[in-house]
C-alpha cells in the first residue's frame, strides 16, 4: 500500500472512530450535533475526534462529581504570609504573586467592582477561596474561576452600573432600546407614565428616538446612588445632541433612575426612570 493510500485509509478509520463516538454522546448523554464550526464546512478529523474525546472525559468526570478543597487542589501552599503580616508596599506583588500561583492550577479569582482593593483580595482569597471545595477537574484547557463580587457584591457599584449603562445610556442613544433584563416585569414608571410594562416602555423610548435623525452619545455626569434598605437611587445629569435634518438641538437636565429589591432572588430591578427635558 502506498504512503497516499495508507493516509486515506487511516483518514477513513478516524472519521468511522468520530462517527461512533457522536453516536455514544447522543445515546448516552442526550448530546445534538448539527453542523461544523469549520469555515469549510468539514472539521478535520483528528481535531474532531481530540474534542469528542474530551467532552467523553469530561462527560464521565462530571458523573462521579469529585469535590475538592482548593486549598489542596493547589498543593497546600504555606509560603503564603498572613494579609496583616504584609506592608502596604508589598501588597501588589503579594497579590501578583497569589494570582500567578492560581493560575498554575488553572484556577482564577476575578473582580468586577474597581472599589475592591488587592489587599482585601487577597484576604478573601487566603482566608476564605483557600477552604472552599470546587469541582475536582482536571483537563486540557479547563479553568476553575470565581469572582469575589458573587460573594460580596458591591450593591452601589451594581446599581450604579445598572442605571447608567443599561438605562440611562440606552434609553439616550440612537439604538433602538431592545434588551430591558434589568427592569421589573410591570408597574415601572417613565417620567409621567405609570404603570408600564418593559414593552410598553420600549415603545415610548422607541417613538421618541425615532423623531430624531441621530443621538450623539449621551454625556452623564454627576452620578450618585443611595441605597436605603431595598430601595435605591441613583441620580445624574445629562448632554446629548439631537439632530433633526440640519439642525442640531441639545437635550439636557437631571435624570433619576430607581431601583427596588425583589424579596426572593435579591436581585435588584429598575422599576422607576425619570429625565427631565424628555417628552417619551
Amino acid at each position: 500500500m502506498s504512503r497516499k493510500d495508507q493516509q486515506f485509509s487511516d483518514h477513513e478509520q478516524l472519521k468511522a472512530e468520530n462517527e461512533y463516538l457522536k453516536l455514544k454522546l447522543m445515546l448516552e448523554n442526550g448530546a445534538r450535533f448539527e453542523g461544523s464550526p469549520s469555515t469549510d464546512g468539514e472539521l478535520p478529523p483528528e481535531l474532531e475526534n481530540q474534542f469528542l474525546k474530551n467532552m467523553i472525559e469530561f462527560e464521565r468526570r462530571w458523573e462521579e462529581h469529585k469535590t475538592i478543597r482548593v486549598f489542596d487542589k493547589i498543593g497546600k501552599p504555606s509560603h503564603f504570609r498572613k494579609v496583616m503580616e504584609i506592608p502596604d508596599n508589598e501588597i501588589n506583588q503579594a497579590w501578583d504573586e497569589l494570582i500567578f500561583y492560581l493560575q498554575q492550577y488553572n484556577i482564577s479569582l476575578d473582580v468586577c467592582s474597581p472599589n475592591i482593593s488587592k489587599r482585601e483580595l487577597y484576604r478573601f482569597a487566603t482566608e476564605e477561596l483557600f477552604e472552599l471545595e470546587t469541582d475536582d477537574m482536571n483537563m486540557p484547557g479547563w479553568i476553575t474561576g470565581f469572582i469575589y463580587d458573587e460573594f460580596y457584591p458591591d450593591q452601589v457599584y451594581e446599581n450604579t452600573r445598572a442605571a447608567t449603562e443599561y438605562c440611562i445610556l440606552r434609553l439616550l442613544d440612537k439604538q433602538p432600546l431592545e434588551s430591558m433584563y434589568h427592569f421589573r416585569h410591570e408597574n415601572i414608571r417613565l417620567n409621567d407614565y405609570y404603570p408600564l410594562t418593559p414593552e410598553e416602555i420600549k415603545k415610548h423610548v422607541n417613538s421618541f428616538k425615532a423623531a430624531y435623525d441621530d443621538l450623539a452619545e449621551p454625556d452623564i455626569q454627576d452620578i450618585d446612588c443611595i441605597i436605603n434598605e431595598k430601595i435605591s437611587r441613583v441620580t445624574g445629569t445629562y448632554k446629548v445632541k439631537a439632530v433633526i435634518g440640519k439642525d442640531i438641538h441639545e437635550l439636557s437636565g437631571k435624570w433619576q433612575v430607581g431601583l427596588g429589591q425583589d424579596e426572593k432572588s435579591g436581585y435588584w430591578y429598575i422599576d422607576q426612570i425619570n429625565i427631565e427635558g424628555i417628552k417619551f
